[in-house]
């Protein structure tokens, strides 16, 4: 009977530990589509109140990397004009450190002009809440362009 309750109370925490990281997904998700919501519908403090205070964005530019300070310099005057800017998520992965506090994710995303962007960062629990403390937005290259595009920024570089 021992063995029974053991296995028991084993099937139980691991079930709490799946039900607990499923939540904690969910929440994450909110987070992100959340982000992406308030920036495209311009709403500068609600976007930025998704960052950590010391968060860093990193953008499609090789220049772009930013402080929350410096990317909330960059982002105003867009916000400010009511355009924000607009990325449909279409796919999204979400990993989580073994204590469930750090989430990392990559997502797919669609954007009107740019096509097909990928978004990737980590989020950390502040105060029990989940809070971005790097996201980076590329544009990823298929591999049978890359060449032809390293050889454009090449060039571009040297003008």
């Amino acid at each position: 009977m021992t063995i029974l309750r053991a296995f028991l109370l084993c099937l139980s925490l691991l079930t709490l530990s799946f039900s607990a990281l499923a939540a904690s997904a969910k929440n994450v998700d909110k987070v992100l589509d959340a982000l992406h919501k308030a920036a495209e519908q311009a709403r500068f403090n609600d976007y930025f109140a998704y960052y950590a205070s010391d968060a860093i964005f990193i953008g499609t530019d090789a220049s772009e990397t930013w402080t929350l300070e410096q990317f909330k310099r960059y982002a105003k005057p867009v916000f400010e004009s009511g355009d924000g800017w607009t990325y449909h998520p279409q796919t999204r992965h979400i990993y989580f450190s073994k204590d469930g506090n750090i989430a990392w994710f990559d997502e797919r995303l669609k954007h009107a002009s740019y096509g097909v962007t990928r978004g990737t960062g980590v989020l950390q629990k502040h105060d029990g809440k989940w809070k971005i403390q790097q996201y980076h937005l590329a544009i990823p290259i298929p591999n049978a362009l890359a060449k032809q595009i390293t050889q454009a920024i090449k060039q571009h570089e040297t003008q």
